[in-house]
């Protein structure tokens, strides 16, 4: 399992040592981010290898999981995998567990791109939280938030958005933003550097909400290339 590499100075993250204290904790004071930091056994490769799933993403349900032909190290990869939703469950979630071997991108000509490997934030229209654990492959990456700006508030940007909108920048405008989530994403300013999740690790991340108490916590899926091993994903 890697570490998640938090950065030392950051007071917007907090690590905690149980589900339920993850779940539980309220966010305030800044705090948009929650780590349960875990080494977990078991062999999440041959889980994956066995469930030799094509291409994109396929949500993976609990019966293939248990009738997979494991060896030990797997059956316990697998008991995690089956444990850590029916944690999540019976606190009110609703958990995936996706296998991941490529996203689709944004080849929309616009200046934002809006697929999942842009920084961004995660938005709902009531109070929720996303929970999310990569198991295997590359972990999801966040950005600090005073090292980060929404690309509609780069100039040259919202110029460009205002041409393609067409009109004033105005209310109108705003609603534009929105309908598009170009307002959801956000790009690194100076010499910003990312971080990693880290495999293994349950996180929760602040969302977007209305009167949300904290900042969206600003995060990607990382850059992967063909050959690059499949996510085994858990979000929620």
């Amino acid at each position: 399992m890697t570490a998640p590499t938090l950065p030392a100075d950051y007071a917007r993250f907090k690590r905690v040592h149980s589900l339920d204290e993850l779940v539980s904790t309220r966010f305030a004071d800044g705090v948009n981010a929650l780590c349960w930091a875990r080494t977990l056994p078991g062999d999440f490769g041959e889980v994956v290898a066995l469930l030799g799933t094509g291409a994109g993403i396929t949500t993976i349900d609990e019966d293939q999981l248990r009738d997979l032909p494991a060896s030990a190290a797997g059956r316990t990869a697998i008991d995690i995998l089956l444990e850590d939703q029916r944690a999540l469950r019976d606190h009110g979630l609703a958990p995936n567990l996706d296998c991941i071997r490529g996203y689709r991108r944004d080849e929309s000509p616009g200046p934002v791109a809006t697929d999942v490997f842009s920084f961004h934030v995660d938005s709902a229209t009531a109070e929720v939280d996303t929970y999310l654990c990569t198991y295997h492959g590359a972990p999801s990456e966040g950005l600090r938030q005073d090292e980060a700006v929404r690309r509609v508030d780069v100039p040259a940007t919202r110029a460009a958005l205002l041409e393609l909108y067409g009109g004033e920048d105005d209310a109108g405008f705003l609603e534009y933003l929105a309908d598009h989530c170009y307002d959801l994403h956000y790009v690194s300013v100076g010499q910003a550097q990312s971080f990693s999740f880290g495999r293994g690790h349950l996180w929760r991340i602040a969302t977007a909400w209305p009167g949300c108490p904290v900042p969206p916590c600003i995060h990607r899926a990382p850059t992967t290339l063909p050959d690059d091993p499949p996510r085994l994903l858990l979000i929620s």
